[in-house]
């Protein structure tokens, strides 16, 4: 691989993912291991925003980066959200449908790139990944407070309704993927 930082920033936002991790599950007594998973998830979070415009600004846009920065985000994100699952914050079944979209897109994508057609992400999932992140963000800030407990449940339910809505829309958009050549 060149010396491409878009390329860069998405693989050590990969790196940091596993460390999110751990200090949202460790058992460990780390005093503020929370707070440390939310300063890591900020930073990593914010790669996505500068490996896209610098690849963008720069023409430094790749094969790799195509493929390894929307897995990247998957990557952190999912985590993340399995992690608030298992500590009870986030309903398994929500981190489940969210999950199975991924898989549903990916594939598309897997079938599209063998007929040689590539699939630009789309603005509805743009408009998810931001919303997932925003949402992770504020339920590991542990803010206290009813209000803050209705923001978090309004944007897990926004997360989960732009999950399906941008799939419907990137399975229909791309419809034409799935069609079947005459024999």
């Amino acid at each position: 691989m060149n010396r491409n930082v878009p390329n860069y920033l998405t693989m050590f936002r990969v790196v940091l993912v596993p460390f999110v991790v751990f200090f949202l599950l460790t058992a460990l007594p780390i005093p503020h291991k929370t707070h440390i998973a939310l300063a890591l998830f900020i930073v990593a979070s914010l790669t996505d925003l500068l490996d896209g415009k610098i690849a963008r600004k720069y023409h430094l846009i790749t094969t790799f980066g195509k493929f390894a920065d929307p897995l990247a985000d998957k990557l952190l994100v999912d985590s993340v959200l399995i992690a608030l699952s298992v500590q009870g914050r986030v309903p398994a079944w929500i981190v489940i449908t969210i999950i199975a979209r991924e898989f549903i897109i990916s594939g598309l994508r897997l079938v599209a790139a063998e007929k040689g057609i590539v699939l630009a992400a789309s603005w509805w999932g743009k408009c998810k990944t931001a919303v997932q992140m925003v949402t992770v963000v504020l339920l590991l800030a542990e803010l206290p407070g009813q209000a803050v407990h209705v923001a978090e449940q309004v944007l897990i339910w926004a997360s989960l309704a732009l999950t399906v809505i941008s799939m419907a829309d990137y399975l229909y958009r791309n419809r034409h993927v799935f069609a079947e050549e005459a024999k």
